[in-house]
């Protein structure tokens, strides 16, 4: 049963009634993985992108930038509606929203318009946090965690075949045939997420648009979980999109030079991300949560030694991918389980507060790594990377102390 909760004097509701369905799930997992590839197409890309606009390879990363940018100002303007909107209205109004700037990307004439409609592309993908947020909400509490690694599979998997995805389109039709493509499978799931998305109802008395963005920023001002979840998921990200964001570029130079097909399939040797994504969450649901985001931080540290040598050896490559997606994922799980928990009153301001983190993480990635790229090399990416990944790590072991510390 849906419960109610006040921002400034004017109720909200703060759940949904009835059960999270398996299917419905399914349906969550499937949305999500597909609305966020959005935002990671480009990244097998950039070497073509650069060539067939004209820029330099630093200046093509910053289209990852910029859908990360949009990405951060929707998690803030438009993730928090769902704590007082019909969220079904709200998520497929942003899907048809999100079919339509593809449709603009894919047939961009410039470089500023690709830029723009990259940035819109971000702004609205994040129907994918309202609908983490919608499954929180649908789920009981003994199994919110689950739930939530469920539809975070579902995301990773998107992350994560967004690359494959792209570059074998890219070489069978170009680069603008990803995004075409895309838009049109966002329009058949704005139908299917209509269809099946429960309505609930909508308070009579809404706050004020203004008083729910305050609110979000209170909420991480007042709760010292969402600061620190929210420091580590920037940490975390950033470490995530010096990779992903920046691999393209030696893959696709001599002595390699890898076509878009072989490139994309990095992202598959990745996708045993997704495979831990629901342990996680069942681990956070028997509480461990803690431990879980220790043993993986020290994990995502230890990914970079062999992605140092990805330029001798494609192996390399493969197992560190493979341990930097199982760690930041892990790490990504366990922090939205534990600050819903936390405020589940405030589900979809909580999740789109915290991801804000997670984009500015990911913008920061992409635009140092490409830069650092075209200055020094792989090498540097990789100490970049390493840096990110123990900064991280011992923002961990002091929250943990402080923990332990206070009664």
């Amino acid at each position: 049963m849906a419960t109610c909760q006040t921002i400034d004097g004017h109720e909200t509701h703060t759940g949904d009634a009835g059960p999270v369905r398996r299917g419905t799930t399914a349906l969550f997992a499937l949305a999500a993985g597909t609305a966020v590839a959005n935002v990671y197409f480009a990244q097998p890309l950039l070497a073509t992108l650069a060539q067939d606009f004209g820029i330099g390879q630093a200046a093509a990363g910053a289209m990852v930038t910029a859908t990360q940018l949009g990405y951060g100002l929707g998690l803030f303007l438009l993730v928090p509606l769902g704590d007082v909107l019909d969220r079904r209205t709200l998520v497929t109004r942003q899907s048809l929203l999100l079919a339509a700037a593809l449709a603009a990307l894919g047939t961009a004439p410039h470089a500023p318009v690709l830029f723009a409609t990259a940035a819109a592309v971000g702004f609205l993908a994040v129907v994918t946090q309202s609908l983490v947020a919608y499954a929180a909400a649908l789920s009981a509490p003994d199994r919110r965690g689950r739930v939530v690694g469920q539809v975070t599979s579902g995301i990773v998997l998107g992350i994560l075949l967004a690359r494959t995805v792209s570059g074998l389109l890219a070489d069978l039709a170009g680069w603008r045939a990803v995004y075409l493509a895309s838009a049109a499978a966002m329009l058949l799931l704005t139908l299917a997420l209509r269809r099946t998305l429960p309505r609930r109802p909508v308070t009579p008395r809404r706050p004020r648009y203004r008083d729910l963005l305050r609110s979000t920023v209170t909420l991480f001002v007042r709760e010292p979980l969402l600061r620190t979840r929210g420091v580590l998921a920037l940490l975390v990200f950033a470490s995530f999109s010096t990779l992903w964001s920046c691999v393209a570029l030696p893959l696709s130079a001599p002595p390699l030079s890898l076509t878009h097909t072989a490139i994309g399939v990095f992202g598959l040797v990745g996708a045993a991300g997704a495979a831990v994504a629901a342990p996680a969450g069942r681990l956070h649901d028997r509480g461990l949560g803690e431990r879980t985001t220790g043993g993986a931080l020290l994990l995502l540290a230890i990914s970079w030694i062999p992605l140092a040598l990805t330029q001798r050896s494609l192996w390399a490559l493969a197992l560190g991918a493979v341990l930097l997606d199982l760690a930041v994922q892990a790490v990504h799980v366990t922090s939205q389980s534990m600050i819903y928990a936390r405020r589940p009153d405030a589900g979809s301001r909580v999740i789109g507060g915290y991801m804000i983190f997670y984009s500015a993480g990911s913008a920061a990635g992409a635009l140092a790594s490409t830069a650092v790229y075209a200055i020094a090399g792989w090498g540097a990416v990789c100490l970049l990377g390493a840096a990110f990944s123990l900064a991280a790590l011992a923002v961990w072991a002091l929250s943990a102390r402080s923990s332990r510390r206070t009664p």
